[in-house]
């Protein structure tokens, strides 16, 4: 039972917590109420665990909303909030965030070329980002069971657009066992844990 060297994390290949940073945008009330491609306390129980694995290993995270603060639409739903509400949101008008100013420094100050990214809705707020991010060599990695469109249709065209595009679709379960590796790496195991409570005890409402 002896594991390899740890590889280089910054050069690796597969997903690190030193060469990767998670984008979440727009987990509002409105954009979650009308997801039709997944149960909507599936969605956000995905995205809530996935946020909670980003905060265990240490990523960058960027989050962004969107008409926040011009009063046309609400702030992050609670259970995400209560993940990261020590993290700051970067407000902006644009539907495609990468053409917002601030999001765009926030990513680029991370350093990172692998961008795990999630959004609402799937054909708009992530497509748009997710083809500028690679069109400039980023790779993009769409966390699939975390994000949702409008409709079954348009959600799965979407990501066929995004794959088409040189982006990877990886489910949330994939990402924790990659950030995580190998169960030697005690630190981090208690945190991986957490993100698989039962279904039965969470509560969309709370987070928890």
């Amino acid at each position: 039972m002896t594991s390899e060297a740890i590889r280089n994390p910054h050069t690796d290949h597969l997903l690190t917590p030193q060469n990767s940073a998670l984008i979440i945008i727009d987990y509002q009330p409105i954009q979650v109420s009308s997801i039709r491609s997944m149960n909507h306390d599936e969605l956000v129980f995905n995205i809530v665990h996935t946020a909670m694995a980003a905060v265990n290993y240490d990523l960058p995270i960027i989050h962004s909303t969107v008409n926040v603060k011009t009063g046309r639409n609400k702030p992050p739903i609670p259970p995400l909030m209560e993940v990261l509400g020590q993290y700051p949101t970067y407000d902006r008008t644009t539907i495609n965030s990468w053409e917002d100013v601030e999001f765009k420094q926030a990513v680029l100050a991370t350093g990172r070329k692998k961008l795990i990214m999630t959004a609402l809705w799937t054909e708009a707020c992530l497509t748009f980002p997710a083809l500028d991010a690679i069109r400039e060599g980023f790779e993009v990695y769409v966390v699939v069971d975390a994000v949702g469109g409008t409709s079954v249709a348009a959600h799965e065209a979407a990501l066929q657009r995004i794959e088409q595009a040189g982006g990877k679709l990886i489910s949330k379960t994939q990402l924790y066992c990659e950030l995580q590796r190998d169960w030697a790496r005690e630190k981090t195991v208690p945190g991986f844990m957490d993100v698989f409570q039962s279904w039965d005890g969470f509560n969309p409402e709370k987070g928890s």
